[in-house]
């Protein structure tokens, strides 16, 4: 009997698979979700679809995401103009209460999302279970506002959910010691829990496709890198956009512990799934030292 060649594929496919689901079977994974994906409806849905086949498949998922393009449209509802200074939002009272009420709106939607494909899902926020601890931060000496630096992660109510089998999706609002709200850079977020989490892994969702070796050279992307390369990205100062931030935020969380961070263009369908369970992947993932890599060039 001649068996289809696609379906021969499909085998193939889940085989190519398996080292990583045995090498990852119940570490925490953390996924900083946010930029284009977050938008279109469709890739949403396959971003939330990725992250609840990562649960059933033995992964402790943890999403955090953002909602910077949603805070911006609900702030120029109400006659206000978004504000930013270095990247970051400048968040006087009015807008962090509009901004509270955003991410809680985003958060429990993609609750719901979860929830409809029969996985149990919690959104909390930073300030649940005194969880995400802050102070105020300031950009170059200025004060932008309702801004925070994490300055503590109580990790309680995150273990609690996830021994209980619940996916916690969070939204990065916390406090400081008066118990100020503060709106908090989900970048910050993610890598703050990733490493509290001692996360077997961290994965960005972006609107670019990785790292490049030559911006301008879309045939320069690098599949993986050691830690020190990324260092050395860093210090070059040839980055470009936003990466450079991000780019320090994977240097810090691997430096306290996470083993494997990758950076992924969230605008393509199940990029999340290509990137962790393929040898090449479509993405850019950084290793720590001695980490075993997956990928050899051939």
């Amino acid at each position: 009997m001649e068996l289809d060649q696609s379906i021969m594929q499909k085998a193939e496919v889940l085989i190519e698979a398996l080292p990583y689901i045995q090498r990852f079977n119940r570490k925490t994974i953390v996924v900083k979700y946010g930029g284009s994906a977050m938008v279109d409806e469709e890739l949403k849905k396959q971003v939330i679809q990725d992250v609840v086949l990562l649960k059933l498949v033995g992964f402790k998922p943890i999403i955090v995401h953002g909602g910077g393009k949603e805070i911006s449209r609900w702030v120029e509802k109400t006659g206000m103009e978004p504000h930013f200074i270095n990247g970051l939002r400048v968040t006087d009272e009015a807008t962090m209460e509009i901004a509270e009420m955003v991410l809680n709106r985003v958060n429990k939607s993609l609750v719901q999302l979860v929830n409809e494909l029969g996985v149990k899902a919690v959104g909390i926020s930073g300030k649940d279970g005194m969880m995400l601890k802050c102070q105020k931060r300031y950009s170059n000496g200025e004060d932008i506002g309702f801004v925070g630096d994490i300055t503590e992660v109580d990790t309680q109510i995150i273990n609690d959910l996830l021994e209980k089998d619940f996916l916690p999706i969070i939204c990065p609002v916390g406090f400081d010691e008066d118990f100020k709200t503060y709106n908090i850079n989900a970048d910050d977020a993610a890598c703050a829990i990733a490493t509290a989490m001692e996360a077997g892994k961290l994965a960005f969702l972006t609107d670019v496709e990785g790292v490049y070796r030559d911006f301008q050279n879309k045939d320069s992307l690098i599949s993986e890198m050691s830690i020190h390369e990324a260092q050395e990205f860093v210090s070059g100062g040839t980055l470009g956009g936003g990466m450079l931030p991000k780019l320090q935020n994977c240097i810090d969380a691997m430096k306290h512990g996470v083993s494997r961070v990758h950076i992924m263009d969230g605008r393509i369908p199940h990029c999340l799934l290509l990137e962790i369970f393929t040898n090449k992947g479509i993405g850019t993932a950084i290793v720590s030292p001695g980490e075993e890599r997956f990928y050899h060039a051939e």
